[in-house]
């Protein structure tokens, strides 16, 4: 007897084996022909297998017929073809063990619908129903796809910090790290907090970006990419923005602008083509229950060249659009959601990917070109979601960087380590960052970014 999970003894390769089975009931039907029907899921994927439990167990009455939306379950049985439609096995049970016991009056999760607000306030439990456990694989997937796409590219997988002090996007959103006791904070002669007396001697934080850290092995291993948690401490409670959330952040030696967006055009597209290809049922879940225009979308975007435009221009078809903008469009003006959307599903009806951008919207890091008034950077736009990706050419002119530094208010003497890039064997070279849940959005066709992410940390929220 073989212990196998519900997504193989589904297929109908598994017809003749006797298998022990566990997981969860979905539910139970009791029939009038002394015998239940136990829908039994284990997470392995979306659908369930049917389980029928014939009365001549001999805990038939004392326990299968109470078993209930919740509990878990170890079955043993032979696996047969279901004359049922729409499934191509079932389980013959010959033994049923009740592991653990769901009662109706407290278990959370019964058989009816659920609101996604009541599910986040359940976030433990969320993950056994249709929709989170088909986001739970659908971010694995992801995931394993992003390792193996760089990979086969000849990149290597590098582990930036989570503390730091360096802030990379000179935004100033930052959690603080300290071990001092903020009840009794050290103070200096000029009474502010004396940080030589922490930990590490200096104000440090969670790190919003591992960029500039995944720079220097750029700069020695050629293609490199790192992907972990980042931080942010922005107090915006949006359906789009997380305190914590995952980033993939490649960086590459001897690229320009255009291999940049070359780069990011066939990831996108491999991580959507392995998405439909290896999560079928999950993707057809998601068409069907959460957004009907869903695949075709993403069949859309995987099918047609994602279009090159310059910021210049799309603010001159955004004037000219005839619309009225929640948000003024004019140029030196970040773009905001309503004009990145319509760009992509109203005017050119495809991806798009943004270029040079004013400098003065972007970081001191992005590559100053030849006008002098816009940089290299790339603001990857898809449909339904607006910029999934950002990136850039890097400036790689010690002076110019430093003199971008300064032109932000930052101080330089507190990144002469990335200094140091420019002053020795200085090389063009670019980079992006994907957020993992952004991406998740798009796939899946959710509508609010706290609910791709397992526990969501958002201003006033770090349950669980």
């Amino acid at each position: 007897m073989d212990t196998i999970s519900v997504a193989e003894a589904r297929k109908s390769e598994a017809v003749g084996r006797v298998v022990q089975l566990r997981g969860w009931v979905r539910t139970r039907r009791d029939s009038k022909g002394g015998f239940s029907f136990i829908e039994l899921n284990d997470g392995s994927c979306q659908g369930n297998v049917q389980i029928v439990a014939p009365g001549e167990l001999p805990n038939y009455d004392a326990v299968v017929k109470h078993l209930l939306t919740g509990a878990s379950v170890s079955i043993t049985g032979e696996v047969k073809a279901s004359p049922a439609k729409g499934q191509a096995t079932e389980v013959h049970a010959t033994a049923i063990t009740q592991l653990g016991d769901a009662p109706a009056e407290t278990y959370p999760l019964q058989k009816k619908g659920h609101t996604f607000e009541f599910l986040r306030t359940i976030a433990h439990l969320r993950p056994r129903t249709n929709t989170f456990g088909a986001l739970a694989r659908l971010r694995h997937r992801v995931s394993k796809t992003i390792h193996d796409f760089f990979d086969e590219q000849g990149f290597y997988y590098i582990h930036t910090p989570i503390i730091t002090a360096s802030d990379c996007e000179g935004a100033g959103a930052l959690f603080r790290v300290t071990t001092l006791d903020l009840d009794k904070l050290p103070l200096t002669p000029a009474k502010s907090v004396d940080y030589d007396q922490d930990f590490f001697g200096k104000p440090a934080f969670l790190t919003v970006s591992g960029q500039l850290q995944v720079e220097s092995f750029a700069c020695s291993l050629g293609k490199v990419y790192t992907f972990g948690p980042t931080f942010r401490a922005e107090n915006s409670n949006t359906p789009r923005h997380l305190a914590e959330f995952w980033m993939v952040e490649p960086e590459m030696a001897f690229f320009d602008l255009t291999d940049n967006m070359n780069l990011a055009e066939a990831f996108l597209k491999r991580i959507i083509r392995d998405a439909l290809d290896k999560c079928p049922e999950d993707m057809a879940f998601f068409g069907e229950r959460i957004d009907k225009t869903l695949l075709p979308r993403l069949h859309s975007v995987l099918e047609k060249p994602f279009l090159r435009v310059s910021y210049t221009e799309a603010v001159a078809i955004l004037e000219q659009s005839g619309k009225t903008w929640e948000y003024p469009v004019g140029w030196g003006r970040d773009l905001q959601s309503e004009h990145e959307r319509f760009l992509t599903e109203q005017h050119f009806q495809s991806p798009v990917i943004l270029t040079d951008y004013p400098r003065t919207l972007k970081p001191f890091y992005m590559k100053v070109n030849d006008d002098g008034k816009t940089v290299r950077a790339m603001d990857v736009l898809v449909p339904g979601v607006g910029e999934i990706i950002g990136g850039s050419q890097r400036e790689e002119r010690a002076d110019v960087l430093e003199q971008r530094m300064r032109e932000q208010g930052i101080d330089p003497t507190a990144y002469q380590w990335y200094l140091d890039l420019r002053r020795f064997g200085t090389v063009p070279h670019s980079g992006f960052g994907l957020g993992l849940e952004r991406i998740l959005l798009f796939l899946s066709g959710m509508a609010n970014i706290r609910d791709v992410i397992p526990f969501p940390r958002t201003p006033g929220n770090a349950e669980f």
